[in-house]
C-alpha cells in the first residue's frame, strides 16, 4: 500500500472489523502497522473469491452466498494482527487467515440449520433459499476447502485446524443436547461458548504467530485472549439480544428467547427462581409465553412485556457484569506480549467488544 496513503483509511480495516478508532493510530509506526492490516486483508479478500470457486456452477453460487452478503472479517484481521508480532504479512500468513475466514463461513451455514434461522448477515439464510441439505452440503464443502488450503501450511497447522474444527462440532452437539444430569448449567453454556465462538477466533490469533515466526512465548497469550473475548462477545449478544432499540440490532427483542434459545440472562434467571418468588413468576410467564407463542398461540404483547421485564432485571445486569470480566480476562492475557501497536490494538479489541450496542 502506497504509504502516502491518509491515516483515516490505513485504519479503516482496524476500525470497520475491530471496533477501533482512528486516533489509535497516530505515531509512524502505528500508521505503517495499521497499513500493513488493510494491505493484508486486501490480499486475503481476493483471495477468498478465488478460493471459493469449485467446478459446479450451482456450489459456486452456494458458497459464495454468505461471503458476498459482507461480513466484519475479524478472524483474517486477527491473524494479520499477531502476525506483526514476527516478521508480519507472508504468503503463509494470508492464506491461514483466508482458510480461518472460510471455515467461520462454513460453521455459519451449519449454524443456520440447526437454529432454523431466517436471515443471516441481513440476506435469507442458505437454507431458505436452496434448503436444508444444499445448505449442510455447502458447509461441508467449505470445510473441505479450507482444508486443502491448511494442507499446505505444515503439520502444526493442520493439527490446528483439526481440533479446532473438533470444538465448532462438539460445541454445536453440547449445545443441542444440553447439560447432563447434575451439570451446571451456565458452566455448560460458557463451554459450548468457548467451543462455538471462542476456538476459532483464538485459532486466527494463534495462526498469525505460528505463521510469522513470532516468539513462540506469545502462543499462549493470543489463544487465551481469543477464547476468552470470543466468549465475551457472545455474552454481549446474549444482552444486545434483549435490547429494545431494534433500529440498532436490525432484530426485534428477545428473538432468541422466542426461538426458545436459553441465553445466559434466561439461565442466571432459572438460577434465581429457586430461591426467588419474583423471579420464578417471570420466568413462569416467559416460558409460558414462549411455548404458545411457537404453536402460534401466544399473546404477543404479553411476552412483549416479559422481555421488557427481563432486560430491566438484574439477570441481565449480572450477564453484561460477566461479559466485562471475561472481557477483562482477555486484556489480562496479553500480559507477556511486548508494547506496541499489537498490544494496543488487541486491548482496544477487547473494550469495543463489551462496549457495543449491536
Amino acid at each position: 500500500m502506497n504509504p502516502s496513503v491518509p491515516s483515516a483509511r490505513r485504519s479503516n480495516t482496524l476500525s470497520s472489523s475491530l471496533g477501533l478508532g482512528e486516533k489509535l493510530f497516530a505515531s509512524s509506526d502505528e500508521r505503517r502497522f495499521a497499513a500493513a492490516i488493510e494491505e493484508g486483508l486486501e490480499q486475503v479478500e481476493a483471495g477468498l473469491l478465488a478460493h471459493m470457486k469449485f467446478a459446479d456452477d450451482i456450489a459456486d453460487a452456494t458458497s459464495r452466498y454468505l461471503l458476498e452478503a459482507g461480513g466484519k472479517r475479524v478472524r483474517p484481521v486477527l491473524a494479520l494482527l499477531t502476525a506483526q508480532l514476527g516478521s508480519g504479512n507472508n504468503p503463509n500468513v494470508v492464506t491461514a487467515a483466508q482458510a480461518v475466514e472460510i471455515t467461520h463461513l462454513a460453521s455459519l451455514y451449519h449454524d443456520d440449520v440447526m437454529d432454523e434461522a431466517q436471515l443471516r448477515r441481513g440476506v435469507p439464510s442458505a437454507q431458505n433459499v436452496w434448503g436444508n441439505s444444499v445448505a449442510i452440503l455447502t458447509g461441508d464443502l467449505l470445510f473441505a476447502r479450507a482444508s486443502k488450503l491448511v494442507a499446505g501450511l505444515g503439520k502444526d497447522v493442520l493439527m490446528l485446524q483439526a481440533n479446532t474444527f473438533e470444538r465448532l462440532c462438539l460445541g454445536q452437539l453440547h449445545e443441542t443436547l444440553g447439560p447432563k444430569p447434575g451439570e451446571n448449567p451456565v458452566d455448560h453454556y460458557l463451554q459450548v461458548l468457548a467451543d462455538k465462538t471462542g476456538s476459532l477466533i483464538a485459532a486466527a490469533a494463534e495462526v498469525g504467530v505460528m505463521l510469522s515466526n513470532a516468539p513462540e512465548e506469545y502462543t499462549v497469550p493470543v489463544r487465551d485472549f481469543g477464547e476468552k473475548v470470543g466468549v465475551a462477545f457472545q455474552l454481549i449478544d446474549d444482552v444486545i439480544d434483549l435490547s429494545g432499540e431494534t433500529g440498532k440490532t436490525g432484530k426485534k427483542a428477545g428473538t432468541d428467547l422466542r426461538s426458545g434459545v436459553a441465553t445466559l440472562p434466561l439461565l442466571f434467571l432459572r438460577e434465581l427462581a429457586t430461591t426467588d418468588s419474583d423471579a420464578a413468576d417471570l420466568l413462569t410467564r416467559i416460558e409460558r409465553d414462549v411455548n404458545a407463542n411457537f404453536y402460534g398461540e401466544g399473546d404477543d404483547a404479553a411476552l412483549d412485556a416479559a422481555v421488557t421485564e427481563l432486560r430491566e432485571h438484574s439477570v441481565t445486569k449480572k450477564t453484561l457484569d460477566e461479559a466485562r470480566r471475561w472481557g477483562r480476562e482477555a486484556v489480562a492475557a496479553l500480559a507477556p506480549l511486548p508494547d506496541g501497536p499489537v498490544k494496543k490494538a488487541l486491548t482496544r479489541f477487547a473494550e469495543s467488544v463489551v462496549e457495543r450496542s449491536n
